[in-house]
């Protein structure tokens, strides 16, 4: 029998919208867009750098929950609202990363305000961290 966990946060942002911070699908975790709000105090930092690490501070504790890690994230989007803060956002993402190399897409969409800088969705598989990776270089 499939097992499904979903992880609510008490966001209002998941009950207006009827969703839930994570799903997961056996071993298969789906972890929904997430923005900088920090969890407390409900404030967005202004600065990307600041923003972009509560990001990661947010979704590394939703993944906590069920037992999984960055380590088990096989997949992410990145949205980034300004284009000039790309290489500020993808230096933070390089290092949350580093070794973990998840397939990765990168977009500049207009997001649901001006006060998020960046969001980030991520795709995980719980047990990735320990699986054995054959890393393969081609030419593109």
């Amino acid at each position: 029998m499939t097992n499904i966990i979903k992880v609510k946060t008490g966001s209002k942002f998941e009950e207006m919208g009827s969703y839930s911070r994570i799903v997961a699908v056996d071993n298969w975790i789906y972890v929904s867009n997430t923005a900088g709000r920090h969890p407390v105090s409900k404030e967005i930092p202004a600065d990307v750098t600041e923003q972009t690490l509560q990001v990661f501070a947010n979704i590394e504790a939703a993944l906590a929950a069920i037992d999984a890690s960055l380590r088990d994230v096989v997949f992410s989007r990145v949205f980034i609202q300004n284009p000039d803060d790309v290489a500020t956002v993808m230096g933070i993402i390089g290092d949350k990363f580093r070794g973990i190399n998840p397939a990765t897409t990168v977009t500049c969409p207009p997001l649901g305000s001006t006060v998020y800088k960046v969001e980030l969705e991520v795709t995980a598989y719980r047990g990735a961290a320990q699986a054995e990776v054959q890393e393969i270089t081609v030419a593109l």
